[in-house]
């Protein structure tokens, strides 16, 4: 009997019906790796695509718009792809951008928020008051002792505090980091946040780290947390 003849008012019985079902995107890609076999594999598609159209069952024939939608989905995952793969490089490229524009503040004084300070020889807070404000600064080392309290008038606007490492009772307090707390009151007794800046000069920077890290007397900050460069020499008001 010829391939595809069948007896009279019979139907014909294959032994082995050919497969109807069209390949996919998650077929082609499950057996490449998942994403990168379908970018490196279209070849392979296309020839599966073939094959199965030289052996499709001629009773029953694809819809060659199902192949069209299968080609072009497949071509815009392959481009997706590489699209992902641009932008991977672009972030990368930026990436490196930042870390060597971090660069630029190795040997800077800049200020960052913050309250804990580095003192080797001096320590440098900036405070920014709303308001004219009555304040009592504390400030405290790393295992919570207080090295110096007082009390100051402080006008609205910025202001630098400028701490000379001695006590209340004029003992020189070792090289460390030491944290300012403010307690402020405006004229009417009613509490007022006054926030602070510390100040340092950043003498390195970690290009490993994704941002790249800022070292400021032995604290960690990111280029985004710079509020401003300070000239050298800059004074501002001290605790004496």
């Amino acid at each position: 009997m010829a391939v595809g003849s069948t007896a009279p008012n019979q139907a014909p019985v294959p032994t082995s019906a050919p497969s109807t079902k069209t390949p996919t995107t998650t077929d082609t890609s499950s057996g490449a790796g998942g994403a990168g076999g379908i970018a490196d594999n279209f070849q392979q598609f296309l020839t599966l695509l073939t094959t199965q159209l030289q052996n499709q069952n001629p009773l029953d024939p694809l819809d060659t718009n199902q192949f069209t939608q299968q080609l072009v989905q497949f071509a815009q995952v392959e481009q997706q792809l590489k699209t992902n793969d641009s932008l991977t490089s672009l972030v990368n490229i930026e990436k490196s951008a930042q870390s060597t524009q971090a660069l630029v503040y190795v040997g800077q004084t800049v200020a960052v928020d913050g309250s804990t300070a580095m003192f080797d020889g001096h320590a440098t807070w900036n405070l920014t008051a709303p308001k004219d404000v009555d304040a009592t600064i504390t400030i405290q080392d790393s295992t919570g002792r207080t090295a110096y309290s007082g009390n100051m008038d402080i006008k609205g606007g910025d202001f630098s505090f400028v701490w000379d490492g001695k006590g209340n009772d004029g003992t020189q307090w070792p090289t460390g980091n030491y944290k300012m707390t403010i307690t402020a009151k405006d004229s009417n007794g009613n509490n007022v946040a006054v926030p602070t800046e510390v100040q340092g000069l950043v003498d390195s920077v970690d290009l490993t780290a994704s941002p790249a890290l800022l070292s400021i007397g032995g604290q960690n900050y990111t280029t985004d947390q710079i509020k401003r460069v300070v000239a050298p020499n800059s004074s501002g008001g001290t605790s004496s």
